[in-house]
């Protein structure tokens, strides 16, 4: 049997316009496991500033797990399109899976102005592995 990854996602259609990203932004997926302490970049939640991107700014988000854990993040208000190798053919999620001691990239394109969640989706997690997004016009 072989393991599906993400690099054997593509989407079935089309993308409709590839551009290259206009900055890039690197997280690191932190924490601690014997004291269940997690945070974006060593800063909980509660002591981070908001990450803030453009109304529809291409933005490539790389994130590096440095735990030991499984974390799946989720940015709402906008789709997570994986950077696969597959340029026009990108795979759009909602919800990116990265593995322990791995990295994975992906693009945005924030669609609409406002406040938005991104966070780890374990919930014992999310307490410190949380952002608040500002989208700006």
């Amino acid at each position: 049997r072989r393991v599906l990854t993400y690099a054997d996602l593509f989407s079935l259609t089309p993308a409709p316009a590839v551009r290259d990203p206009q900055r890039e932004i690197q997280l690191h997926l932190t924490g601690n496991m014997r004291r269940y302490l997690w945070s974006f970049n060593g800063i909980p939640f509660p002591d981070a500033e908001p990450l803030s991107l453009k109304l529809n700014e291409r933005v490539r988000i790389t994130l590096v797990n440095d735990t030991m854990m499984n974390h799946p993040i989720h940015l709402h208000g906008m789709w997570s399109e994986l950077e696969t190798g597959a340029p026009t053919r990108i795979p759009l999620k909602h919800t990116v899976v990265v593995q322990p001691g791995s990295r994975i990239s992906y693009l945005v394109t924030p669609p609409v102005a406002g406040p938005w969640a991104y966070h780890c989706h374990l919930l014992y997690h999310m307490t410190g592995m949380f952002r608040r997004v500002e989208v700006r016009a």
